[in-house]
């Protein structure tokens, strides 16, 4: 099927006065206006539910932008938020829809953004389906969760296609937006000297951390429906492995680089219960501040995991007798996400002769609250001495802000709303992804239901379960914690 390939001149956001909106969408549009990467020719359809006018709407939009999106990437704000015009739309009902197309116009090119809950894909997208605006040049993105489980995620998948082809839709991860995610592609198949070592004969096991401190926050009632296994790992945390592991693309088109990300996520090995560790935290200190435990914050008691740690597997060539270790947790002593590559010791040590240590190397890809890529090497200590030789692991740190401080820093939803416009679909998931996640997160959920696992206490500003770290040592690994 050929790639839709249109530049959209109206873009209509659903869900315009949510949190997603005010924190990334509108500032992201702003800036990309500001730095001339959308024109002026570009109109922006807002809906909610709320009831306002374009003017009043504007007034909210100009406040979240002062909130959020920084002085110097404001540009001409006005001229911005002229192009925005606000319709209010209760997207479980037939009406508003009307005078939504009314106000969207003729189009060369339609994009359409679902910040919405899942529940209101399918009334949404029937909604838009009647008053003409999936016709023609029109594709949709739709924002996570899709789906609770393999099923659910098809009959949403299913809804979507009855309107829109493959090609036309856009699933968000906005962890794909990110830089250093992205470079980790750079880092691969730009460069001849990973690619050759990256693979079972040099690398001993694969570490992916995405750690938070924060609890509940205002998310309460979807976290304890969805916890810590659906809302992070069967999206973000998957995605990252596939980019870690994936074979290399033909080009750097969304057929191919997709191609490969679900050739690894289908090569996952149905995980066993001693490979699954999940936790849900108690009262503790994070920052050396008291904070409460999941079921204080809750106000009743859950057995909804916010601890999961998995030993992974992709049964194919390369990665065979690989591990692939993930953790994902709330109410951790510090916010990180990484990606670590532990090779594998040299095969012989000319230095031990002269009582000289080796490490294996490592390779460190910090992708947030940090932008960093870190390669640590073995290095000889200066000095003469007279106990020998010494050698010490040094980092090569690339800083991402110091190596390209001419460069303007993004935010995710820049990136991945450009390409909404432009119609790229190489950051975006595609079906086939989201089904082979959900297969292997199923299975894990079925797991847990028979075999009657429930979450281990762990206190809030620990590293999770004393099981995640028994999980690893079994296979004589150690957490990368510092």
């Amino acid at each position: 099927m050929p790639e839709m390939k249109f530049e959209a001149d109206r873009l209509l956001l659903f869900g315009a006065t949510g949190d997603l909106s005010q924190r990334m969408l509108l500032p992201s549009l702003c800036a990309l206006h500001a730095d001339g990467l959308i024109g002026n020719d570009l109109r922006i359809v807002a809906t909610a539910r709320s009831e306002m006018s374009t003017r009043e709407f504007r007034d909210f939009a100009r406040e979240a932008l002062e909130k959020y999106l920084p002085k110097n990437r404001r540009g001409p704000m006005a001229d911005f938020l002229n192009q925005i015009s606000y319709v209010p739309v209760d997207a479980t009902t037939p009406e508003g829809y009307d005078e939504l197309a009314k106000e969207v116009g003729d189009y060369h090119g339609l994009a359409i953004f679902l910040s919405t809950a899942p529940s209101l894909f399918e009334p949404t997208i029937s909604g838009l389906k009647r008053v003409g605006l999936t016709k023609g040049n029109a594709r949709i993105a739709l924002e996570k969760p899709l789906g609770t489980d393999l099923e659910s995620s098809r009959e949403i998948n299913d809804a979507v296609a009855q309107a829109f082809t493959e090609d036309r839709i856009f699933r968000i991860d906005h962890y794909l937006g990110k830089e250093t995610v992205q470079n980790l592609l750079a880092l691969r198949f730009a460069n001849i000297l990973l690619e050759p070592v990256w693979n079972s004969n040099y690398i001993e096991h694969v570490q992916i951390t995405v750690a938070e401190t924060v609890g509940l926050e205002s998310r309460v009632a979807y976290y304890d429906d969805s916890g810590a296994l659906r809302d992070m790992v069967q999206n973000h945390m998957l995605q990252l492995l596939a980019l870690v592991a994936m074979e290399p693309p033909t080009s750097f088109d969304a057929t191919a680089v997709r191609d490969e990300k679900v050739k690894v996520l289908r090569a996952l090995r149905p995980a066993k219960p001693e490979e699954v560790v999940t936790g849900q935290y108690r009262a503790g200190a994070v920052d050396g501040k008291a904070v409460p435990g999941y079921d204080e914050e809750l106000g009743k008691e859950s057995d909804t995991e916010t601890y999961v740690a998995l030993k992974a597997h992709v049964d194919n060539w390369r990665w065979r007798g690989v591990p692939f270790y993930l953790r994902h947790g709330k109410r951790m002593p510090e916010r990180v996400t990484e990606i670590v590559i532990q090779f594998r010791c040299i095969p012989h040590s000319i230095f031990e002769g002269r009582g000289a240590k080796t490490e294996p190397n490592r390779l460190v890809i910090e992708i947030q609250p940090k932008e960093n890529i870190q390669l640590t090497m073995m290095a000889k200590v200066p000095g003469l001495g007279s106990e020998g030789l010494r050698l010490r692991p040094v980092p090569l740190d690339i800083a991402m802000p110091d190596a390209f401080s001419d460069v303007v820093r993004r935010i995710a939803y820049e990136r991945l709303l450009l390409d909404l416009i432009h119609g790229d679909q190489t950051l975006f998931v595609r079906r086939d992804e989201v089904e082979a996640q959900w297969d292997f997160i199923d299975h894990i959920r079925n797991l847990w239901a028979e075999n009657d696992i429930q979450p281990k206490i762990y206190a809030a500003g620990t590293w999770g379960p004393s099981a995640a770290v028994a999980l690893a040592e079994r296979d004589g690994v150690t957490w990368h914690d510092d």
